[in-house]
């Protein structure tokens, strides 16, 4: 097994695999209130040049009916919609699992980059700021997988979203964009 350490820029260890498998020996209860991380994480999936999946998480936010996500423009995740801008974000939340298709496309407005920056910074507690360029992110950290910065700000344009209510009385949902 090869291990590529995707956090060598904040001098973080290269994670071991046993542990990894112990927990998923464990099992991973999907019910509410069983044991699960308590916290929420996007998980975006492109695709590679090779027409691969590539899934990964990022910090996302649900802002004027368009998802927002940021990460620099070399990244597999930046190159790869640059390439093609079709992808899902996907959520495991309290209420509901959700997959939403879309597109994603490179924001370089300095207003929407200022607002998002503004967002992230208030909402999501991560104090990123607009760069000397104004239209990428500095910080003094961000995930692992986002490389270094500047880091750029991209819209997912919803085409369908699919909600699974996972708590009483349940339901399955399509929901076409128009």
């Amino acid at each position: 097994m090869k291990a590529k350490n995707l956090a060598e820029l904040y001098d973080v260890a290269t994670l071991d695999w046993g542990p990894v498998a112990a927990r998923l020996e464990e099992g991973v209860p999907q019910a509410p209130g069983t044991g699960g991380p308590d916290r929420h994480t996007w998980w975006l999936a492109t695709i590679d040049a090779d027409g691969a999946p590539h899934v990964t998480g990022v910090g996302a936010l649900w802002h004027k009916g368009f998802l927002w996500f940021e990460t620099g423009e070399t990244t597999r995740k930046g190159r790869n919609v640059a390439r093609d801008p079709r992808c899902t974000m996907s959520l495991a939340a309290r209420d509901y699992d959700l997959v939403v298709e879309g597109e994603a496309h490179l924001i370089r407005d300095p207003d929407v980059v200022a607002e998002m920056a503004e967002l992230w910074a208030a909402d999501d507690g991560w104090p990123c700021r607009v760069d000397e360029t104004g239209t990428a992110l500095t910080a003094d950290f961000s995930a692992p997988s986002a490389g270094p910065p500047p880091w750029h700000v991209y819209r997912v344009t919803p085409l369908r979203a699919t909600a699974l209510q996972t708590v009483e009385p349940g339901g399955a949902t399509r929901f076409t964009f128009d």
